[in-house]
């Protein structure tokens, strides 16, 4: 390996254990140097040249660290990820990066004043059928772009007790899927004019949103991204239709069960995915046919990352970036409370 990134990661659970430090230690670039966690007998376990300590502090003290992974608590990125910059270190945040545009915009003006990288994990832009989807946008096959659906959907009928179902401590979907849905979006598109939003709980004893419906509004075209947690037969994830014909993918993408697995970047069979259907109609021409995805590559988003910190490269996801996302994640709250479309404005 080429001179490996020192990352430290904060918190070991889901986050911290499953989509980031597998990914750090396989994309070639970056290794996990230390790990803050309760359960340090799991963390050296997998990671036995890893420093593993107790805390957010001894983490920071290590003074080879060069970037710091926030993978704790939504309520706690704020504060971690402050800690951090404040610090001197680079800063990976997992989503939603806070819980405020405005506190997303401090930890942007933060890292631009300290000359650091603030890196949203927006890692679903390296999904294998999103970028399938966003190459055969940019070439046109499809014409001009008129409807654009993104789904996310699930059936978790049971609602387990645990932070990401505590509405106050930002869990929920549109907290937890909400972010994915909407950067990619933005990615594809930009910033749209207005949003309309419904977010409900609609299973018994929910206490934070499990149906998320967002159109978003452009001059050309509706954007609309779903995600519910009851959803016994899924909807297609994508279907994207124009005025040259229309795709439709189903299925999630296979990086998230197989890292929960415990399969890793490198075996063989990591990251494939079934193909889409395509259809195109370009006058006499008429074609349907399956439409290959590509693989996904969650490891290209720690490639950037190192590519940014240790070459001086710009990092594919911008501070920007994540300010946007948490301000259509607020005008959605808006837009379900007073029941209308709301403008968007770039905070």
């Amino acid at each position: 390996m080429d001179t490996a990134l020192k990352v430290g990661v904060m918190g070991y659970g889901l986050a911290g254990a499953t989509f980031h430090a597998p990914v750090i230690e396989h994309c070639g670039r970056a290794e996990v140097t230390a790990i803050a966690t309760s359960q340090a007998e799991r963390a050296q376990a997998d990671y036995p040249n890893a420093r593993i300590v107790a805390d957010f502090d001894a983490l920071l003290a290590i003074d080879e660290l060069q970037c710091v992974v926030v993978a704790t608590p939504n309520d706690t990125h704020f504060d971690l990820a402050h800690r951090a910059l404040s610090a001197g270190k680079h800063v990976v945040v997992d989503k939603p990066v806070t819980l405020s545009s405005r506190d997303a915009r401090t930890l942007a003006d933060l890292a631009q004043q300290k000359g650091l990288v603030f890196a949203p994990f927006h890692n679903r832009r390296w999904d294998g059928d999103f970028m399938t989807v966003r190459a055969l946008i940019e070439s046109g096959r499809l014409g001009r772009i008129t409807h654009y659906e993104s789904h996310f959907d699930r059936f978790r009928p049971k609602v387990p007790q645990r932070w990401r179902e505590e509405a106050e401590r930002g869990g929920g979907l549109l907290f937890d899927l909400g972010p994915h849905l909407i950067d990619q979006a933005l990615t594809l598109f930009g910033a749209p004019q207005t949003v309309t939003a419904f977010v409900k709980a609609h299973r018994d004893h929910a206490h934070a949103p499990d149906y998320v419906h967002l159109v978003l509004g452009y001059a050309d075209k509706e954007v609309i991204l779903h995600a519910s947690a009851l959803a016994a037969l899924e909807p297609p994830r994508f279907a994207i239709h124009g005025t040259r014909g229309s795709y439709v993918k189903n299925g999630l993408d296979t990086q998230e069960d197989q890292l929960r697995s415990g399969m890793r970047p490198g075996n063989p069979e990591f990251a494939k995915n079934p193909p889409g259907t395509l259809r195109e109609v370009d006058g006499d021409l008429d074609l349907r046919h399956e439409f290959a995805t590509r693989d996904g590559a969650y490891v290209e988003f720690y490639r950037a990352l190192a590519a940014a910190i240790l070459d001086g490269k710009p990092f594919p996801v911008s501070p920007q970036d994540a300010v946007d996302t948490m301000t259509i994640i607020e005008l959605a709250m808006q837009s379900e409370q007073e029941g209308r479309r709301v403008p968007f404005a770039r905070g």
